[in-house]
């Protein structure tokens, strides 16, 4: 598995976590870029619009264009996955608490 593979599972891993914290599991694109950031993965807003298009792909995610910005909703599967319930290739398994 390449260092980049690995690194792309774990931003989706983020972004998940992140929606299943908040409240109504929903957040637009810049916020997940700037909690991305925070877990030291500085990358674009369109890799992180990419990211989203993968869960939704996935099925873990719902995505709503609202004024050309991407706003993600967190689903049951994406939960589960967040959690460790599920597992998704591309999705980095979150480690045991």
């Amino acid at each position: 598995m390449s260092y980049q593979t690995v690194l792309h599972a774990d931003q989706r891993l983020v972004i998940l976590r992140t929606l299943a914290e908040m409240n109504g599991y929903q957040a637009n694109e810049s916020i997940l870029q700037t909690v991305l950031d925070r877990y030291g993965h500085n990358i674009s807003r369109d890799l992180t619009v990419s990211h989203m298009q993968f869960l939704k792909e996935q099925g873990l995610i719902s995505l709503e264009d609202v004024g050309g910005i991407q706003v993600a909703t967190l689903n049951s599967r994406g939960e589960d996955v967040a959690a460790g319930r599920a597992s998704v290739a591309g999705v980095k398994r979150p480690s045991a608490k």
